[in-house]
């Protein structure tokens, strides 16, 4: 079975490592970390079968591209990768104006986000 790639998009490196270990300790998934958008855009050539991004993105202090940009981006591109947006925004608008522009699921970073995620991922790939 092929590994399947996600690239796991957040500025926090906490959750970046955490996520990156999650995945990375469950057969079948190769993980690629990026701290921002454009850093995933950069690496779409790749072609990943999953995006895990944040909804937004601090760089040395200054925001860069946001989630909704990467995705607009993604999408524009006509790349059809699913996408789970991961906020800590509990905003039932937010999570529509996501869920309209192309993403496939909205995660809240809340207490048990991780097995909300995971489930996302499952549903996604159909496990």
């Amino acid at each position: 079975m092929k590994e399947k790639l996600v690239f796991i998009i957040d500025d926090d490196k906490v959750i970046l490592n955490l996520l990156e270990y999650i995945f990375k300790s469950k057969d079948g998934y190769e993980v690629r970390t990026f701290s921002s958008g454009e850093e995933c855009l950069a690496n779409l050539h790749l072609d990943p079968d999953l995006i895990v991004m944040d909804y937004l993105f601090y760089s040395d202090g200054n925001q860069s591209m946001t989630g909704m940009e990467s995705l607009k981006e993604i999408r524009k591109q006509g790349n059809i990768v699913p996408v789970i947006i991961l906020s800590g925004h509990d905003d039932q608008q937010l999570r529509k104006d996501f869920l309209d522009n192309g993403a496939d699921d909205f995660v809240l970073k809340a207490d048990y986000f991780i097995d909300n995620l995971v489930e996302a991922v499952y549903k996604i790939f159909g496990c």
